[in-house]
């Protein structure tokens, strides 16, 4: 029954983090081949010493990601798995319920559409759909963009606890342009307004001549999960014009969140 993953190590030397992740991810594929193995099993799959195998299974069992069945001894993929999957899942889906919307919606704004998503300390775009005005324009596709001064960066920073929003504005904020925020006042107050309105926009403040709006997009649970934006130059998106695109963008937001599960709730 045992898959040969790995040479056998017959050395008792201390294994490296790398070598005890490269391992517990083998149990992991070899359970995911099989029903459901004991220890002895797999120890012969990996190529190690039975105590080697038992120690990561502890470790796994733990963490959820394998149980053990009720024949003592064997262990088969855990509930943790599904909680892990669920967010890839979530992520995956993301870009296919969006596809469409963010075509029609390009096709009515004619300018440039993002999706983007909180990547640590920036804003990282993961799809983008080209209006018909978008004859020469940025290639936002896969970009990180500075929280604070882009219109999807401040709807991901609207929607972060106060903790994680106060760690976060504790940095001194980089200018980009002469109109770029850099006052954590003054980008509270546009986070506030935000939340309030459904939108959030950035006015030539991460580059001179660009202009953009964004709103977000809601998971099944009621989560911020991205921040669907419109951008383009700010002679063709006017200041006068932001406020229609964002009507747009928001029913467009609304529909691709109703696709992943969400429900928006509506006041009596």
């Amino acid at each position: 029954m045992a898959d040969a993953l790995h040479q056998p190590d017959h050395s008792h030397r201390p294994e490296s983090p790398v070598q005890s992740v490269d391992r517990a991810v083998g149990i992991l594929e070899f359970l995911g081949r099989h029903e459901e193995a004991g220890v002895t099993d797999m120890a012969a799959a990996l190529g190690v010493h039975k105590s080697t195998a038992s120690r990561l299974a502890t470790a796994l069992e733990m963490r959820g990601l394998i149980e053990q069945t009720e024949e003592r001894g064997k262990y088969r993929l855990g509930l943790g798995l599904i909680r892990l999957a669920g967010a890839a899942t979530v992520r995956l889906d993301l870009s296919q319920q969006s596809r469409r919307v963010c075509e029609q919606l390009a096709d009515r704004v004619a300018e440039t559409i993002n999706l983007a998503i909180l990547d640590r300390g920036a804003a990282i775009n993961i799809d983008q759909v080209l209006g018909p005005s978008a004859i020469t324009t940025h290639n936002w596709l896969g970009r990180r963009t500075p929280l604070h001064a882009t219109s999807s960066g401040k709807v991901l920073l609207a929607h972060l606890s106060e903790s994680e929003l106060a760690s976060r504005l504790a940095v001194p904020l980089e200018r980009y342009t002469a109109r770029t925020v850099t006052d954590p006042e003054t980008l509270r107050a546009q986070l506030r307004r935000a939340r309030a309105d459904g939108c959030a926009y950035s006015v030539e403040e991460f580059e001179k001549g660009l202009n953009a709006v964004a709103a977000p997009v809601f998971t099944f649970n009621g989560e911020v999960l991205a921040a669907l934006s419109a951008s383009g130059p700010s002679f063709r998106l006017t200041e006068q014009r932001l406020p229609e695109v964002c009507a747009l963008l928001r029913a467009a937001a609304e529909k691709i969140s109703e696709r992943l599960g969400h429900f928006r709730r509506t006041t009596p």
